[in-house]
């Protein structure tokens, strides 16, 4: 059998890999939200701990069990620290320093970072020429869509623009991390309410100390709101779908999500918003459609097959 990595994912993983562009897409806009109201620490908190109430009360309804056994939760508690603790706190206090966009660029090295790691580290997910060529032309369209203007801060806050790469290097661990659920036998629903429960058993006791959040006044309705679509939407679901994703495509595979989340921000802009699109997010959307053509795979192995259709 093809190694996940290496083979082209089919129609209905592109479409959940679409899907979850789009809730954590829309993650960067809640936490925009809420941080004008609320500290870094407790947002992280309140997202994964909402999240978690929701799937333990999912798995409760659909009669599940939450998985028992202390190298389960020991498994849980590693992809918490990777997939959640880490990169949620670094990423909520760096935009609080640099411009959204300019974020949404150093995350994007995601999956530049996840293919380096996943040749080092694994056997089945080695890297191939054309999978490096395409997340390199993922990573200069999304600089193209954001465009140059926000590449002027570049180096103004070092300190911030760090913690997003940190963050992206840790969500390229936490994929190949997040591997084993499924050799555990653990299913997606049951992944991530694990990890979202871990996540807020690692930093609840952080934010109380350092935030104390029972000091703080209470949040106007728009950040109530903002908070609850970020933990059920971008949070609960989104985690939902990874795992699915990440036991059927691979870690590599479903670090492209960081490349689809600004094209899902635009195009949401444009439909719901009426925002204009400017020629240079049309190159950047071309860019990113060549790079995610290239590593998909298809199209490239059809041309050297002498471009009959068909043929693989």
């Amino acid at each position: 059998m093809q190694p996940a990595a290496n083979r082209p994912m089919t129609p209905a993983e592109w479409g959940l890999l679409l899907g979850l562009s789009v809730l954590w897409g829309g993650s960067f806009f809640f936490v925009g939200i809420a941080l004008s109201a609320l500290p870094p620490l407790t947002l992280v908190v309140l997202r994964v701990g909402l999240a978690a109430a929701i799937l333990a009360l999912v798995l409760r309804l659909r009669g599940i069990p939450m998985p028992r056994g202390a190298s389960v939760w020991r498994a849980f508690l590693g992809a918490a620290f990777l997939n959640n603790a880490v990169p949620f706190c670094l990423i909520a206090w760096g935009q609080t320093h640099i411009a959204s966009g300019l974020a949404a660029i150093l995350n994007a090295t995601t999956p530049l970072f996840g293919v380096l790691v996943a040749h080092v580290l694994t056997t089945d997910e080695r890297l191939t020429a054309h999978r490096l060529a395409g997340v390199l032309a993922g990573l200069a369209g999304v600089a193209v869509m954001v465009g140059p203007s926000l590449l002027a801060g570049l180096g103004a806050e070092v300190l911030a623009q760090g913690a997003i790469l940190l963050a992206a290097l840790s969500y390229a661990f936490a994929g190949l991390y997040g591997r084993r659920f499924k050799r555990m036998g653990i299913p997606p629903l049951s992944a991530a309410a694990g990890q979202v429960t871990a996540a807020t058993a690692l930093l609840l006791p952080v934010a109380l100390a350092v935030d104390r959040p029972w000091t703080l006044g209470m949040p106007p309705l728009t950040v109530v709101a903002a908070v609850a679509g970020l933990a059920a939407l971008s949070t609960a679901l989104a985690y939902v779908i990874f795992f699915r994703l990440l036991a059927s495509a691979g870690a590599t595979n479903l670090m492209l999500v960081t490349f689809l989340i600004p094209v899902s921000a635009l195009l949401l802009g444009a439909l719901v918003l009426g925002e204009p699109v400017v020629p240079r997010q049309l190159l950047g959307m071309a860019l990113i459609g060549a790079g995610l053509v290239a590593i998909d795979g298809r199209l490239l192995r059809r041309r050297g097959a002498g471009g009959v259709p068909g043929r693989s």
